[in-house]
């Protein structure tokens, strides 16, 4: 379980200033992130420590992360919104 500090804090590091990067991250982070495996939630801060125009470019599939843990949660929260 995650702690409210710890939620408060990658809350605010999923606000990226960048609409398109935010309405992607912040729900996710909101919504989703609690309930990942200790594994997934690595992930996930990992790919905040990205540059903001890598994670547009990934999130727009105009590529894709070298990093297979990357790769893995992009895909993750681009499957939350797409549809089937």
């Amino acid at each position: 379980m995650t702690d409210s500090t710890e939620l408060n804090r990658l809350f605010w590091h999923s606000r990226r200033g960048m609409l398109e990067l935010d309405v992607l991250l912040v729900p996710f982070v909101k919504e989703v992130y609690p309930t990942l495996s200790a594994e997934d939630q690595a992930r996930y801060r990992k790919l905040l420590s990205c540059e903001d125009q890598d994670m547009f470019g990934w999130f727009m599939q105009r590529g894709e992360p070298e990093d297979a843990d990357l790769r893995y949660i992009v895909k993750m929260i681009l499957d939350r919104v797409q549809p089937d």
